[in-house]
């Protein structure tokens, strides 16, 4: 059985293991950087952040027999702040006709802007390329012990949530949207505007055009990623799109990927929550179970998260797990047990 936690300092060199994976904003391939993230996720889960849109938390998925983190995901309780806004560029149809050539024409239009009191983030979501694929769905634990956590605790988190998705990249990692953008007003190559933005995004409101421009303007290869995903990125978008979450007509200024949005109260993971009480007795073999994604809290030292992937029999307000599961938890009976299904 893996076990999803809360990060400890102690992961560093697994998390900078992953993090040559990706290299995201989230998740940058740079120790300094990355420390830095781990020190504020385990300041956060603490509470000694005071201000909960300050907070951001990460969680990995652990190999408890091999001692091997399979994998890491993560929420940014408030992304946009005056100080560091969440920047997107609203992508909007505009029509023009004209009677003398009897010619119509619909364009996208694209025009950037920031939220400046911004939604809660997820993302950050990687596994280790060897756990892939493998009956335990790494990928979908890691996603979903979000929405466990913040089902847990909707008080901490926004009315909003964002996922900004990864969009189809070039061989060599480069953005197509990038290169035929975002280069052009900056003079900087897409690794370089990536990383320059992790310390601020001043540049981009500086330096984009700030009325609207058209997409029709841009190669066709452009034009047709905008708002796409990559081929890795789309069973991630298929699972949003199942729990609540939609494109909202906004891209990455950066890559052009696709913002997809909901309300935290509306996603099915957070409305079939559930708090119980654990059982006596441990669940066996057989009867009708649901698998579920099931969570303590201060299970393992002060403030303390954990889930796992189990079978759970619900019973009025009570609910069995099979031993395995309770130990890995290390909840005992009449501890508050946290549901949500993992289906």
């Amino acid at each position: 059985m893996l076990l999803l936690r809360d990060v400890r300092k102690s992961d560093l060199p697994a998390l900078r293991s992953l993090a040559r994976v990706l290299n995201s904003v989230n998740l940058p391939a740079d120790e300094r950087s990355l420390s830095g993230i781990l020190e504020r996720s385990v300041r956060s889960f603490s509470g000694r952040i005071a201000d909960p849109w300050k907070r951001s938390y990460v969680f990995v998925l652990e190999d408890t027999a091999r001692r091997r983190v399979l994998g890491t995901s993560m929420v940014i309780a408030k992304h946009g702040t005056r100080e560091s806004p969440c920047t997107f560029l609203d992508v909007t149809e505009r029509e023009n006709y004209s009677s003398t050539l009897d010619r119509h024409f619909r364009h996208q239009v694209l025009s950037i802007g920031f939220h400046f009191d911004g939604p809660t983030e997820i993302g950050g979501l990687v596994v280790d390329p060897k756990a892939r694929g493998s009956e335990a769905e790494p990928g979908k634990q890691l996603s979903f012990v979000r929405f466990l956590y913040m089902a847990i605790f909707p008080d901490r988190f926004r009315e909003t949530v964002l996922a900004e998705l990864m969009p189809p990249l070039r061989n060599d990692g480069k953005s197509l949207f990038w290169e035929g953008f975002g280069r052009r007003f900056t003079g900087l190559d897409y690794q370089e505007a990536d990383k320059l933005s992790r310390k601020g995004k001043e540049f981009i409101q500086q330096l984009f055009p700030a009325g609207e421009f058209y997409a029709t303007l841009f190669p066709p290869r452009v034009q047709q990623a905008l708002g796409k995903v990559g081929r890795s990125t789309e069973p991630a978008r298929r699972m949003l799109a199942r729990i609540g979450f939609r494109y909202v007509n906004r891209i990455d200024p950066f890559d052009g990927g696709p913002h997809y949005e909901a309300k935290l109260s509306e996603v099915s993971l957070v409305r079939e929550h559930r708090r119980l009480r654990l059982d006596l007795e441990p669940l066996g073999d057989g009867g009708r179970d649901r698998e579920v994604l099931a969570g303590a809290l201060g299970a393992a030292g002060p403030n303390r998260f954990r889930a796992v992937r189990t079978r759970a029999r619900v019973n009025g307000d009570r609910v069995r797990l099979p031993a395995e599961a309770g130990r890995a938890l290390d909840v005992k009976p009449g501890d508050a047990i946290h549901l949500v299904p993992f289906a």
